[in-house]
């Protein structure tokens, strides 16, 4: 039964303007370009819907700095953008902008709609003031130490350290961000939207599908808290839009960001005789937003609301990704793992990237580690040894074999075309659940049978049978023809190179599902093309050289603002300096052996572990990080290594006396142990 045909409006969270596409964006964006392409591979109508987060105090800042306006910034990184998009064969339907008329109009017309409805409330504000740039600092461009746990070098409204959330006026000897001036409190009339006042609807969209469970949990505990006003607007000076009928007042930039997705959806469809309400939701269609897991709170217990309280559809599904890491590690520049866009496809085959990408992504909020040597190793041993090697084996005999190209006449009983076309609908499933790591198993357990076919069958000594070599021949390059179609929404342009040579028009994916195996009977193919380079740790060390000279520029001379590694602005904030330390200040650590006595998780905290160890027979306290990789009960008995000679440090209220030595392998954190200690970890001696 042919399955009913959808309708889909589908976004990917907005790049700020104001710095270039990175690694760690085009997880998201390759992601979400796979679902869509097979949404429309599957007859569906799914359009996809992006735009430049334009808006905020960075840009404005920045274009200060550099003589310029923020317009100039905009449009700069608005082409960069999209010619990396397309670099990587990220196909928007329409890529569009917040600073634009539909936006404004559109982020008005929440704003009165929630107003009228009685969702508005105002009231006075003290926040940090910078004398110095003459301005309300937003609360990522404060910094200072953490009111809580007292770590030092914490933003304005959240701590890495304990978790904690805070307002800006609550850090201890706070400076500015930008001049590194001590800011002071001045107050200033804000609006809020009462958030709260749309709880019943918030629980009922937890309740549903469309959310992965782990962030259902994740929100739970929001929600638990209760849900607080929210602070929707910005004193000028400030780069958006003011908000009607206030004076010197501007939406905040997460008022106006997400609703850039409906933005770029109106944009589309008055360009393309449509209406937005008929694009965005109308006639049953859906609607699907993919996000990293930093923005999901913005996502759901803001724009849930907005968006009920403003009588526009709110999304049906919202898909959450975990963060990238490179080689197990943060990414960094002056490792040279800080990698841009450009620099990758300046060196490598996109499109190798988006294999490798999508053998790792799940339908989950688990980290996604890109490790370059595993990168070389599986897209040669996979996508090249044997996805394109089967395509090369097969049509460079068909070519040279004196058959005129034509492919034989199988039979419908022909066992692995069989087997293949009946995963297609496992694969489908996969695809739909954004289950991608699975699809690629899939695919590559089909090309090692298909490979084993054409190495048990032997087409090249079949010379003197020239119709059974036709039949080897064919089945193999039927294998490798529905092996690549099921690829295509991950490598579209290896996919359209095959539907080239094998002089094939493209197909949905109903007409793969009841393909009889001799649909090409006496089809004739064209000539072999090369398909696709190995690639070696050569082209990885060009890119990596190039990311880590950007990164040495960007230490000596760096830019008045620079792009948080989440999507929108306000988040943005120039980083703390960093540097080397002398050998002397090395040299003056004390690293100690130490025996976990007892341990328990920390209130409120979920990273943290309470550990009493005994260090040479004096009993310590110690707070560390590690409760996501170890259990309380698993570290009871372990030995570990400690820095026994800081200074004490209050974590959540408790006085932590030392650190803990751990390593991250990419998966977890790894406790690093003495030499032939059993279970203690990474062994050092």
């Amino acid at each position: 039964m042919p399955l009913k045909k959808r309708k889909m409006a589908v976004t990917a969270a907005l790049p700020y303007a104001n710095g270039s596409i990175h690694l760690g964006h085009l997880v998201e964006y390759i992601q979400t370009d796979i679902f869509v392409r097979f949404q429309k591979m599957m007859g569906n109508e799914c359009l996809y819907f992006c735009a430049d987060d334009t808006h905020g105090a960075p840009i404005m800042i920045r274009a200060k700095a550099e003589g310029t306006t923020p317009e100039k910034i905009i449009e700069k990184y608005q082409a960069e953008h999209q010619a990396d998009f397309r670099d990587f064969h990220i196909n928007f339907d329409n890529y569009h902008s917040t600073n634009s008329t539909e936006n404004r109009e559109l982020a008005e017309k929440v704003y009165l709609e929630l107003k009228e409805g009685g969702h508005i409330a105002n009231r006075d504000v003290e926040q940090a003031y910078c004398e110095n740039d003459k301005m309300f600092l937003p609360d990522r461009f404060v910094r200072g130490i953490c009111p809580k746990c007292s770590a030092p070098d914490q933003y304005g409204d959240s701590c890495d350290v304990c978790g904690a959330h805070y307002a800006s006026t609550e850090l201890k000897e706070p400076k500015c961000s930008v001049c590194g001036s001590a800011p002071t409190r001045k107050v200033s009339r804000h609006l809020f939207f009462r958030v709260s006042d749309f709880t019943p609807e918030l629980e009922k969209f937890m309740a549903g599908d469309a959310l992965q469970p782990e962030i259902k949990n994740f929100l739970a505990t929001w929600m638990k808290e209760g849900l607080k006003e929210w602070d929707i607007s910005r004193d000028g000076p400030y780069f958006g839009f003011k908000i009607p009928g206030e004076e010197d007042k501007y939406f905040y930039v997460w008022l106006d960001a997400p609703i850039g997705y409906l933005a770029s959806a109106k944009n589309w469809a008055e360009k393309n005789g449509r209406k937005l309400e008929e694009v965005w939701g109308g006639d049953g269609g859906e609607v699907h937003h993919f996000i990293g897991k930093d923005i999901v709170y913005f996502h759901t217990l803001f724009w849930i609301p907005m968006l009920t309280g403003a009588g526009i559809k709110i999304p049906d599904k919202i898909h959450v990704h975990g963060f990238l890491t490179i080689n197990g590690e943060k990414m960094s520049k002056s490792r040279g793992t800080f990698v841009n866009a450009k620099d990758f496809s300046a060196n490598i085959n996109t499109e190798l990237l988006r294999y490798y990408y999508a053998s790792k992504l799940k339908n989950s909020v688990d980290d996604l580690d890109l490790s370059f040597q595993d990168f070389v190793f599986r897209v040669n041993a996979e996508l090249v040894n044997k996805v394109a090697n089967l395509g090369s084996r097969t049509i460079t005999i068909m070519n040279k074999a004196g058959l005129g190209n034509k492919l034989a006449v199988l039979g419908n009983d022909n066992e692995l075309i069989l087997e293949i076309l009946r995963a297609g609908e496992t694969i489908r499933n996969d695809y739909e659940a954004c289950d991608f790591a699975l699809v690629v198993k899939r695919v590559c357990q089909l090309a090692d049978k298909a490979n084993a076919y054409i190495d048990d069958n032997k087409p090249w000594d079949l010379k003197n049978d020239p119709e059974k070599l036709r039949t080897v021949l064919t089945t193999g390059i039927l294998a490798f023809r529905f092996i690549t179609f099921y690829l295509k929404p991950i490598v579209p342009a290896f996919a359209e190179k095959v539907e080239r040579i094998l002089k094939l028009e493209p197909r949905e994916w109903s007409h793969i599902s009841d393909y009889p195996t001799n649909l090409l009977a006496n089809h004739e193919i064209g000539q072999f093309e090369r398909l696709m380079d190995r690639v070696d740790m050569k082209a990885v060390e060009k890119v990596m050289e190039s990311a880590k000279q950007k990164g040495e520029t960007a230490v000596k001379a760096p830019a008045p603002t620079h792009s948080h590694l989440t999507k929108h602005g306000e988040d943005a904030a120039p980083p703390a300096s960093t540097g080397q330390i002398e050998y002397d200040d090395f040299a003056k650590i004390q690293l100690r052996t130490a025996k976990v006595l007892t341990a328990e998780r920390v209130a409120k905290a979920d990273k943290l572990l309470k550990l009493s160890i005994d260090v040479g027979g004096e009993t310590r306290t110690l707070v560390a990080g590690i409760a996501k990789s170890y259990t309380a009960e698993e570290m009871v008995g372990k030995t570990i290594v400690i820095v026994a000679n800081l200074k004490p440090r209050k974590l959540m209220g408790i006085e932590s006396n030392g650190m803990l030595l751990a390593v991250n392998d990419g998966e977890k954190l790894t406790l690093i142990g003495p030499a032939g200690e059993v279970g203690s970890g990474l062994k050092v001696s």
